[in-house]
Order: structure tokens, then sequence, then C-alpha cells
């Protein structure tokens, strides 16, 4: 077997790989020799058969697979040989003539095929003891446990019927019918909806017009849906509601004790408040190591600089792509309204492409060189996350990941890459700074990039921002003039 450099142009690589004919005669006769004893041809003894016979009924097909075969063996063993390391799955290309592939499967032709791929550059790892980082901390207070505590209890609350009229804070039940031009819309009617006034459930104005309702009141009200609502043809609209008020209770105070430890399914308000703790410290932990993450990645973005795979930037400028346009389609947004243009946009994206790719290798290289691992323990862990995330789905999960080529390795890569982040913060300079919880949520526009601020950008912000995992109050009831799709987690 021959195999000749014809292009080394910076990553870009491509060999043409010769096997001549004789050799691929042997390798068929071979073949024949292993199936010889176990085929049946008729009027031949088994193990009896000429190989000149055998060569005429199975030659080309015992080449298609060795062919086969080569194609999918050799790339690795080349590349391995040439002490390479392939960025994505060689392009292996072979001749298209007909009759140039009919020689080749009675071995009456050389077999040739070509390999075009990008390498990735040897990196040299860099002393990070340099690097500095600072690892912002929220001390959190018991004022602040005991407020969330009190936003987790709204779902325990009672209420008490009272006489006289509603206000803020109080629930009513309410049987309504809505109306858009005298006509009632899908969706606009309900019986027995308890709405506690202020919970800004409804859309504005909504629960405002029901401060002061009696029981057994009925009245109508005037609302405008949001022009952002989600419902097209609702939104922007005037509507009526007819309402039939069927009580109006009162709050029950709350308090945090035993009791309400009890109510939420625990065995004191002690034991209460320490779960609440950790679940502030989980939300502010997520947010300050995020934050130490963008500095560390920052500065190994300025200690490595060197060319990166084109096709791997491709791949990731591709994602990251299809997410800002979907961004902006669920926004009902274009590019103009985020004060930038589709070129521009581009570029800013492209630079983002090839840091992640470039800031991915070299973590690649630093944990592979560290000794960093993922136990199947920690893989299970993770599988189970997403099995907990998606319930009833469990059956289809579990598919996709055994049977999808690369599936497991998408739950692999962010635990490497955290686990890799880990043992960088174990060699760094790491100084911790006591700040407050405004100062940890704020945005900084230095750590995100690109530079303008377009919805993908805020959209993390605002993920960094939100507690995910943190209890909050109950799922709120759907409604037509529900004002938010679900409960915001507690600052």
């Amino acid at each position: 077997m021959q195999v000749i450099e014809t292009l080394a142009e910076g990553l870009k690589r491509e060999l043409k790989v010769v096997i001549p004919a004789d050799e691929m005669q042997t390798r068929m006769n071979e073949r024949l020799a292993e199936v010889k004893d176990r085929v049946r041809i008729n009027g031949f003894r088994p193990g009896k058969v000429p190989v000149a016979h055998l060569k005429k009924v199975y030659g080309k097909s015992i080449m298609a697979e060795l062919v086969n075969e080569i194609v999918r063996d050799k790339p690795t063993e080349i590349l391995t040989g040439r002490g390479e390391k392939s960025a994505t799955q060689p392009e292996v290309a072979m001749t298209e003539d007909e009759a140039e592939a009919d020689k080749i499967l009675k071995a009456e032709a050389d077999f040739e095929f070509t390999l075009a791929y990008e390498i990735i550059p040897a990196i040299e790892l860099k002393d990070a003891t340099g690097i500095k980082v600072t690892r912002e901390v929220v001390q959190i207070g018991e004022d602040e446990v005991n407020a969330q505590i009190l936003r987790i209890a709204e779902s325990a609350r009672t209420y008490e019927s009272k006489k006289g009229k509603a206000a803020d804070g109080d629930r009513v039940t309410i049987d309504y019918l809505g109306k858009v031009d005298g006509e009632a819309f899908d969706g606009g009617k309900d019986e027995d909806a308890e709405l506690v006034l202020g919970s800004n459930r409804f859309i504005p104005g909504f629960e405002e017009q029901l401060v002061g309702v009696k029981a057994v009141d009925e009245k109508t009200i005037t609302v405008t849906f949001p022009a952002d609502y989600p419902a097209a043809n609702l939104a922007g609209k005037e509507a009526t509601f007819d309402i039939t008020v069927k009580d109006v209770a009162a709050a029950a105070p709350i308090e945090i004790n035993d009791e309400l430890a009890t109510k939420l399914g625990l065995e004191s308000a002690d034991k209460l408040k320490e779960i609440v703790r950790g679940q502030i410290e989980s939300q502010y932990g997520s947010v300050t190591r995020q934050k130490v993450k963008r500095q560390l990645l920052d500065q190994l973005d300025e200690l490595y600089q060197f060319e990166t795979p084109e096709r791997l930037v491709n791949a990731e400028f591709e994602n990251i792509w299809r997410q800002i346009n979907t961004d902006l389609e669920q926004a009902g947004k274009t590019f103009a309204d985020e004060d930038t243009t589709e070129e521009e946009a581009r570029t800013e994206y492209r630079k983002l492409a090839e840091r992640r790719v470039r800031l991915g290798l070299v973590l690649s290289e630093i944990g592979e060189k560290a000794g960093v691992q993922v136990s199947d323990d920690e893989m299970q862990r993770s599988l189970f996350e997403q099995l907990r995330q998606f319930p009833g789905q469990e059956k289809q999960i579990l598919d996709y990941f055994k049977n999808t080529p690369g599936a497991a390795a998408s739950l692999r890569a962010p635990l490497f890459e955290e686990k890799v982040v880990d043992h960088l913060l174990s060699e760094v300079a790491v100084t911790d700074k006591t700040v407050s919880k405004d100062e940890l949520m704020a945005e900084d526009e230095a750590e995100v990039k690109p530079a303008k601020k377009t919805p993908a950008k805020k959209k993390a912000a605002a993920k960094a921002e939100a507690g995910e995992g943190e209890e909050a109050a109950a799922p709120k009831k759907k409604a037509p003039a529900k004002k938010k799709a679900a409960d915001e987690s507690a600052e």
C-alpha cells in the first residue's frame, strides 16, 4: 500500500492511497479460501469447488466487502501511522467511473482512493499558574432565607371566606366568559377559577378591576391583550369579560414554624431553613461558577492563539446561527431590531465559534495530559438527569443514547469540560471576594460575547440569573389572559 501526500496546506491534508491490484487479488484469494469449505454450489461436493469457479461466482461481492473494509479501517490506521488526529471524520473519495470500478472489483486495476481531512493542531501547553481569577461569594442572611421560605409557602397558604370587598392579596373564585367584538373566543371561559389579586397571573388591568368586588357580584370588565400576547388572534385586541364572583377569601397569615414545615413535607422549621439555604447557595454558586469559568476561559483565550480546523468552526457556527435565528423568530424580531445587520452578526458569531473550538481543543489537551477521566457512574448520573427532565419519555431517551452514534459523547463532553475546569482552578490563583446579590447577578458586559446585545446574549444572561432547580411558588393555573407562562424563580 502506498500513501502519497498530495496536499499539506495549513491544517488541511489530502492523501492518495494506492493498493496494487496484485495485493487486492491476494486478499481476495485468502477470503475465497476461507469460504471454500462453507459454500454450497450445485454440482460440487462441499470443499471441492474450484477456486476459479468460486472467484467467478463470489469474486466481485468479496472484493466489494474488502473495499468497504479498507475504506472503513485504513484511514484511522494511516493517520495513526502519521501521528495525526483528524478534526472530523476524513472524507473518502473513490472513482465514480463504472468501468474503472469494475476493473477494481475484478482485481484488474489498482484500488485508489483519497483522504481529505483537517488535522488537530499540536498544542503546546503553557504554564497556567499566572492565571488569576476572582470568585464572587454572597453571604446569605437569615432574612433572605425566611423571605424565600415565605415565597415557597405560598403553595401551602390557606384562605378563609370573608364578607366585604376583595382587596389585593385576597383570593376570588369566579366564573368568566371572554369576548372579542362581542364573540366568545376559545379558551376565554372558565368556572370556579381561583385568582389571587395582585399575583399578576392575568393580563394587565384584569385583576385591578376586581379589587372591591364582593361575593355574588356580577361585573363586566374591559381589558386589552398585550401586543406580544402568544395567541396571535388575541394580541393587541380589546376584550370584555363577563364575571360572576362566587367567593372572596382572605389569606391566612404565614408563620415559619414546624407546622409550616410539616405542610411542606419536612419534619421541622430548622430542616426547612437548612434546605432552603442550600437551594439559595446552589443558585448563587451556579452564577459564581459561571463567572469564574468565564474569567478562566478569557485568559486561556489570550494564552492560546492558533489556527482552528475550519470544519469544526463551520459546524459550531451553524449550531450558534441556528439558535440565533430561532431566538429572533420566537421574539418576533430582526437583526435591525437588535441594532445590527445579518452580515455583522455572522462576523461576530463566526468569531465566537472560532473561540469555542479553540478553547475546546485547549481544554481537551489539558484534560488528556492531566489524566482527567469521566467515570461510568458520572455518565450514569448525567443520563438519569436527562431522564428526570423528561418524565414519560424515558424509553425514547434511553433508546436515543443507545442507538445514536455520538450521543454518549454529548453527555461526556460537558462533564469532561467541567472536570478540566476544576483541575485548572486547583492550579491557578483564586481570590474570594464577598459581594452583594445584586453585584453577583449583575451582567458584566465584558463577559458576554459577541459585544452586541443580541437575543441569544440576553437569553444567556437571563439563564445565568435564574435560580435553576430552586423551588418557588406553586405553578400558576393556566388562564386565557395569563401574563406569564410559568413561575419565575425567586430572586
